[in-house]
């Protein structure tokens, strides 16, 4: 199968190539910092972004939202969103 991409650099605004299941934690963070995350099961989430100084709540996103945002920590605390997905 062709792969009209397999040339193209990989940037923040390239469609993702790879996606990885979240676990939200209190202070563990993300092994990677993915491009954007995909929420499954909607709720709030609390994360920081990547160069954030501070946490954010995220209210009511809806089930199946594609967030373009650059976490590095999902806390636990405050997340009752679930079926978290890291896109890379």
């Amino acid at each position: 199968m062709a792969d009209q991409f397999a040339n193209r650099a990989d940037e923040v605004s390239a469609p993702a190539t790879r996606a990885l299941g979240v676990t939200p934690h209190d202070s563990n963070a993300l092994s990677d910092i993915p491009k954007a995350l995909y929420v499954g099961t909607g709720g709030n989430i609390t994360m920081r972004g990547v160069n954030g100084t501070a946490d954010q709540l995220w209210k009511n996103v809806p089930s199946g939202a594609l967030l373009p945002f650059r976490a590095q920590y999902v806390r636990a605390t405050g997340t009752t969103a679930a079926d978290l997905l890291a896109l890379y």
